[in-house]
């Protein structure tokens, strides 16, 4: 009886496993924006801060080649918040919201933009200020509950032992290279043109 009773339940979780990616309730599934670009060979992860000077210095700047090297399929870029600031995930959240609407590279650059220029507004603190925001600016968005895409990414954060923002990550024959700052992360990313 409890034989049966194992194998029962085996296939129950079997066939759940099977059915759950089907019918969209897995968190994983596409209906979870994540912001993952490309399907190049080359892994590029790009650690990020709004509110940090020399990252928003910095994105501008890697933003053209990083869309040449997806052109090109040459990567798959993954843009990670960093939460240094106390207003990150905030920023981060309403990012997600908007990628759930439409999550593509030109987009995401798009809203990333809009926010970095927002962290200039001390008044830019609420949920209702960055809907307004959005809303004026034509960013349409979804609330959702975004926990799972932010404890992914603090596994990567812990796993690509990230201390510093900006920082490059690149993967490329199972070879893991650091780049850190600006000027840094612009040469490495050069590289792969």
């Amino acid at each position: 009886m409890k034989r049966t009773k194992a194998s029962i339940l085996t296939l129950y979780v079997t066939m759940m496993l099977l059915i759950l990616p089907v019918t969209g309730l897995c968190a994983g599934e596409q209906k979870m924006p994540f912001p993952t670009y490309g399907t190049g060979p080359i892994q590029v992860l790009i650690y990020s801060n709004y509110f940090c000077p020399p990252c928003r210095a910095t994105e501008p700047l890697v933003e053209p080649i990083l869309q040449e090297l997806l052109k090109r399929n040459a990567i798959t870029m993954t843009l990670i918040d960093v939460p240094y600031h106390r207003l990150t995930p905030l920023y981060a959240k309403y990012f997600l919201y908007a990628l759930k609407v439409k999550n593509d590279p030109t987009h995401a650059f798009h809203v990333r933009n809009v926010l970095i220029a927002a962290t200039a507004d001390k008044e830019m603190t609420t949920e209702k200020r960055i809907g307004e925001l959005f809303k004026s600016k034509g960013i349409r968005y979804t609330v959702f509950e975004a926990k799972p895409v932010f404890d992914r990414y603090n596994d990567l954060i812990k796993e690509d032992k990230i201390n510093a923002t900006p920082t490059c990550v690149i993967i490329r024959d199972g070879k893991k290279e650091q780049s850190v700052g600006g000027p840094d992360i612009i040469v490495a990313l050069k590289r792969l043109l």
